[in-house]
């Protein structure tokens, strides 16, 4: 078992590191991979950078470089649900695009052509072990269970996330990395799980919101993340 965990900026990653026992430090594509154990669990923890083209090619080096065998997802997101708040964490069930759109050759709204699904899985496992981690390590937080929506917008206005919900009426949150994470795991063949902390509810609030609660939000993953690692093996599949 060796656990890749991706973030995509350096606060997403920052206090992950800080309990990670780092024992090789590698650099490819831009990105730095640390190698080591956070507990008992071999990890391999990366910041991607933002959007979709760093993310899928951060999963192909851990892949290919690395041989983990599961992909955690975490940072945070603007909420597209009103019951979401600020602070709360969304686990993903199935991750999605929101800015494919390939309908007039017969797809589905937001399905990439030629590979037979418009929406990633989640792994069942992985994704029990967060909504218990989250009950249990940050007991406070609400923790929500549903569909992740990615494309390379950030949304910070009111008619942006209508849009989204327009196409994805069922979406909690929505970010830049996720679905592509769940895409390139998909073609692997490793199971994944997305953790989003939401930070901002993706509207004309998201400026203020997002500066003032990005740093706390990824406190409250990176505590998630590690209870849930610390407890692997209990729970996950």
């Amino acid at each position: 078992m060796k656990i890749g965990i991706i973030g995509a900026m350096d606060v997403e990653v920052r206090e992950l590191r800080s309990k990670m026992t780092a024992e090789r430090v590698t650099q490819r594509a831009g990105m730095t991979f640390w190698e080591g154990q956070i507990g008992e669990v071999p990890v391999v923890l990366v910041r991607s950078g933002v959007g979709k083209v760093n993310a899928g090619i951060c999963v192909q080096i851990l892949s290919d470089l690395f041989g983990v065998t599961h992909v955690l997802n975490t940072g945070v997101a603007g909420s597209l649900d009103s019951k979401i708040d600020i602070g709360d964490i969304v686990v993903s069930t199935t991750a999605a695009y929101h800015d494919v759109d390939a309908t007039v050759f017969g797809y589905l709204y937001g399905e990439v052509p030629q590979l037979g699904t418009a929406a990633f899985q989640a792994d069942k496992g992985l994704r029990a072990a967060a909504v218990k981690a989250v009950q249990e390590a940050n007991p406070d937080i609400g923790v929500f269970e549903g569909q992740v929506v990615s494309g390379d917008q950030f949304i910070g206005r009111r008619d942006q996330k209508e849009q989204v919900l327009g196409h994805f009426p069922a979406a909690l949150c929505t970010e830049m990395e996720g679905c592509a994470i769940a895409q390139a795991a998909y073609l692997n063949h490793l199971p994944f799980v997305i953790i989003r902390a939401i930070s901002d509810k993706a509207d004309e609030s998201t400026t203020m919101a997002y500066d003032e609660f990005e740093g706390q939000a990824a406190i409250h993953c990176a505590k998630m993340v590690e209870y849930m690692l610390e407890h692997f093996t209990e729970s996950a599949s």
